[in-house]
């Protein structure tokens, strides 16, 4: 592991681990809703889209 004596000390990160598996958990949250937030208004504008076009046929 380089730098660490085990994986548990890994974890640990020298008593930052918290802070780091945080950060890490919260770049990764942002990453996902940045993929996932476009597709679901894409879906949302398209189903949308058909609605008004059904009303509009009628």
């Amino acid at each position: 592991m380089g730098a660490f004596d085990s994986f548990t000390a890994f974890l640990a990160m020298g008593e930052h681990g918290f802070y780091v598996w945080s950060a890490y958990a919260v770049g990764a949250a942002v990453m996902a809703f940045n993929v996932i937030s476009p597709r679901l208004h894409r879906q949302r504008l398209i189903s949308d889209h058909k609605r008004r076009l059904r009303r509009e046929q009628r």
